[in-house]
């Protein structure tokens, strides 16, 4: 606008300047009179046409603009809008860009925790249904009778148990994982020896491993290893992985179980053989719910919700740590790395 009434201004008065001259010399006296009335029309008609071609450019800018917010309103979170100005408009083009592509963004993780929603959903339904239709099953046989001695009505008592306690298994990891993954799960940290907690633990494993032909071998530091975790929420992430290596270990085999420290981090490595798997399932190793092909497993042990890896995942990261997985051929390494003194958030 100043420049237009810049313009305007100059152009008015050569036009002044002009006329004066051009009415003296042909002695139009009565021009010179009558002048002074168009003065003002003429220096309007000046300034608003200099501002209508100043601002042509902008104003085609603008209805880019408008245009463009028109179909991002409706719908199209792809379109971007052209940025070809590096003034305000151009700021302001720029800006509307990254506020679609934010809100793609939104939109795009709003539907993937619906999907997960329903993904969960489907999975807790699975995964419950079945155990709870055998339990079902058991007692409708227990209460019409349909057992023929004592030693088969023992038998569906005791399958009923098994299914029940499966059951309750199920719920408690469901629960688990979301209480960890709630937004104010925390952790109750406690200075503690992590290689009597690795020892412990596998004390209460060997057993188990016994009677599936796995033998443990254990490379773990005599001396004392003290940093601050939870220790109940340790215990349960490497009860959780030695679990996943006795279910999809080759048998008879060993599971081997290391302990690395530095001034840095704590490693422990959790190592089994089992049948190789494909990078896809390998990606999905730490997803909720995720579980590999049954045939992979021992048929020993009750197949889980699919949590323990991500409960374990968790766990870790609660602790400021990572988990990881080196897979050779039929060679699996779990590594869990934590930071030597983790601390609160």
């Amino acid at each position: 606008m100043l420049l237009s009434l810049i313009m305007a201004t100059v152009i008015n008065n050569l036009c002044i300047m002009l006329f004066l001259k051009i009415s003296t010399v042909m002695e139009w006296f009565w021009f010179r009179d009558f002048f002074p009335y168009i003065l003002t029309p003429l220096f309007t008609v000046a300034f608003v046409l200099i501002f209508l071609i100043l601002t042509r450019q902008m104003v085609r800018d603008l209805i880019t603009l408008e245009e463009g917010l028109q179909t991002i309103a409706e719908g199209n979170l792809k379109y971007r809008v052209p940025v070809v100005r590096q003034d305000e408009l151009g700021r302001v083009a720029h800006n509307i860009n990254r506020m679609t592509e934010r809100l793609e963004q939104q939109l795009s993780k709003e539907r993937e925790i619906e999907k997960s929603k329903m993904d969960m959903i489907t999975g807790i339904s699975h995964d419950l249904r079945t155990p709870l239709t055998s339990i079902i099953g058991y007692i409708e046989l227990l209460k019409s009778n349909s057992f023929q001695n004592e030693d088969e009505y023992n038998r569906f008592v005791q399958n009923t148990y098994n299914k029940a306690f499966h059951l309750k298994k199920l719920l408690d990891d469901l629960f688990e994982y979301t209480r960890l993954t709630s937004m104010d799960a925390h952790i109750n940290l406690k200075r503690i020896d992590i290689v009597q907690l690795l020892e412990q633990i596998t004390f209460e494993f060997e057993p188990i491993a016994q009677e599936q032909g796995i033998q443990i071998v254990k490379e773990i530091a005599d001396s004392p290893i003290i940093t601050s975790v939870d220790s109940d929420k340790m215990a349960r992430a490497i009860d959780n992985l030695l679990m996943n290596a006795l279910k999809y270990s080759l048998k008879p085999g060993t599971i081997s179980i290391r302990l690395n420290s530095n001034h840095n981090q704590i490693v422990i490595e959790v190592e089994n053989k089992g049948i190789p798997l494909t990078k896809d399932q390998q990606d999905q190793l730490f997803d909720r719910f995720y579980k590999v092909d049954h045939s992979r497993s021992n048929e020993g042990i009750q197949a889980g919700a699919g949590l323990g890896l991500a409960i374990t995942k968790n766990i870790i990261e609660l602790h400021h740590g990572s988990i990881s997985l080196k897979h050779t051929d039929n060679i699996f390494i779990f590594q869990l790395t934590l930071p030597s003194e983790v601390t609160r958030d």
